[in-house]
């Protein structure tokens, strides 16, 4: 069930990355590369600075981006991370049983 979780959830983050790339290309005039990269700098709450929407639209936009899409950013990073561990705890327990 973790993997359909995460599979969701990365789905879900990739349309959002998408329809924000769209939307600052189309609202910002931005490049599609500057649109995406502008996308999950602010997702990922990097925030480098370089781009910055001008734009009241823009604005707006990106506070609604920033709400919608952190708390799905959030949960797919939480997500892959407990999986991770999960096979980790897993991995040497199987280790253990096929050496005695």
């Amino acid at each position: 069930m973790p993997s359909i979780r995460i599979a969701a959830l990365v789905s879900s983050l990739s349309l959002i990355i998408a329809g924000g790339t769209v939307f600052f290309r189309l609202v910002e005039g931005w490049s599609w590369v500057d649109s995406y990269f502008f996308a999950v700098v602010t997702l990922s709450t990097v925030g480098y600075g370089n781009l910055v929407p001008v734009t009241a639209l823009g604005k707006i936009g990106t506070t609604v981006f920033i709400v919608l899409g952190l708390g799905i950013f959030a949960a797919a990073i939480q997500q892959i991370a407990a999986a991770t561990l999960q096979r980790r705890r897993i991995r040497p327990r199987a280790d253990k049983d096929r050496i005695n």
